[in-house]
């Protein structure tokens, strides 16, 4: 079958499962899960593969709501990734369940590419993204291992065929200081908090000389229990992102001398603890962008390669980027001045365009497979861009 009849095949399987998708897709968003919770998701998205012909492993890499489902042999081993979690209070505002929705609309959909062509596609679904790093853990335990490439589509406000996204790290910290009547023996105590304060003073001091893309927010867990009493103890958490692992360890450094700087200050004991989850800066695969960029825009879709105005944020999609070529472009389902991660977001997810979104990211990404398993070369072309990047 010429490539462009099977491209309009792999549309055309996405528009015959449309409503199915949907109803998956707002099934999810009506039912959100935190992550590591995922239960009704994971078990909706592994059945609905099964269904259609996949092969499934459920709780892969020790996690009860990751899955692996599988169709074809041999390579290219091509992987489409599901994230299905929800945030806390605030749902789908992150559109997970269109993720979710899409990838598997898309493995179904590139059956037709596989049986055409040879190779195996394989939809992973990928625990806690927002919390917790899942994709991060199961990097580690060699979920990505054998892949030839990844793919995910994630909706937003802008068209584009690649992401920003910054390696982040958590940092949680303590200082014990000593208690005292704030007014009769002040002098008798230790304020933990104002070790804290001085952190955030020092913290907003080092902004002023760091790199432009590198970000360093936090808040206040615990700032004391009376006004009247010398807090003994103060505790916070803290997110430290720099556009690349090294300079992010250089500025983790720099970030905790601003807490070991407050405790000596103070006399207060500082705690800290980094974080086991970092989330590694992601390595935009610029042909496999090409590749998905001209089959979303063959659907009527204004998309860029990369657009400056999308904002940075952090992904586990980062450390699967380090293990193999990957995307992770955007598609739009609500208007720019629409905040993700805000209420209105979620709205967005279950709405008509956002249904929009989900197809038309599932058919861009089977298309992409048609593109990959048809033309050997483009693969190697792949591959050697990821060789020379690393």
């Amino acid at each position: 079958m010429h490539m462009e009849k099977l491209k309009a095949s792999v549309v055309s399987e996405v528009d015959t499962y449309r409503h199915q998708l949907s109803d998956l897709s707002l099934k999810i968003h009506s039912n959100p899960e935190l992550g590591f919770h995922e239960v009704k998701a994971a078990a909706w998205l592994a059945q609905y593969l099964e269904e259609n012909g996949f092969s499934v492993e459920r709780g892969v890499c020790e996690l009860p709501t990751a899955f692996r489902g599988s169709y074809g042999r041999g390579k290219p081993a091509i992987a489409i990734l599901a994230e299905y979690d929800a945030l806390p209070d605030l749902g789908h505002a992150c559109g997970h369940n269109l993720i979710a929705a899409s990838a598997v609309g898309a493995g179904v959909a590139s059956k037709l590419a596989i049986d055409q062509f040879g190779g195996s596609i394989l939809v992973v679904g990928t625990p806690a993204e927002e919390l917790y790093g899942g994709k991060t853990i199961m990097a580690e335990r060699g979920a990505f291992d054998d892949l030839d490439m990844a793919m995910m589509v994630h909706p937003g406000v802008y068209d584009t065929a690649t992401s920003r996204a910054l390696a982040c790290q958590t940092l949680e910290v303590e200082f014990f200081g000593k208690a005292a009547h704030a007014a009769a023996r002040p002098e008798a105590g230790i304020n933990a908090l104002e070790a804290m304060l001085n952190s955030f003073a020092g913290i907003n001091s080092l902004r002023q000389h760091i790199k432009d893309r590198a970000r360093i927010h936090g808040i206040i867990t615990d700032g004391g229990q009376a006004a009247n009493i010398v807090p003994a103890h103060s505790a916070g958490v803290f997110l430290v992102r720099a556009e690349d692992d090294a300079y992010l360890e250089e500025l983790k450094a720099r970030v905790l001398n601003c807490f070991i700087g407050a405790a000596t200050a103070s006399g207060a004991r500082l705690e800290y603890r980094w974080g086991g989850t970092r989330y590694a800066s992601l390595r935009n695969n610029l042909t496999l962008a090409r590749l998905f960029r001209r089959n979303m825009q063959s659907l009527g879709r204004k998309v860029s390669l990369a657009d400056l105005r999308q904002a940075f944020d952090s992904t586990d999609m980062g450390n699967v980027s380090q293990l193999v070529p990957s995307i992770h472009p955007r598609v739009a389902i609500a208007p720019e001045e629409v905040v993700v991660h805000s209420s209105q977001f979620a709205e967005a997810a279950a709405s008509e365009a956002g249904i929009k979104g989900l197809l038309d990211g599932a058919k861009a990404l089977a298309m992409t497979v048609v593109d990959l398993v048809a033309n050997p070369e483009i693969v190697i072309k792949v591959k050697e861009e990821f060789g020379r990047n690393k």
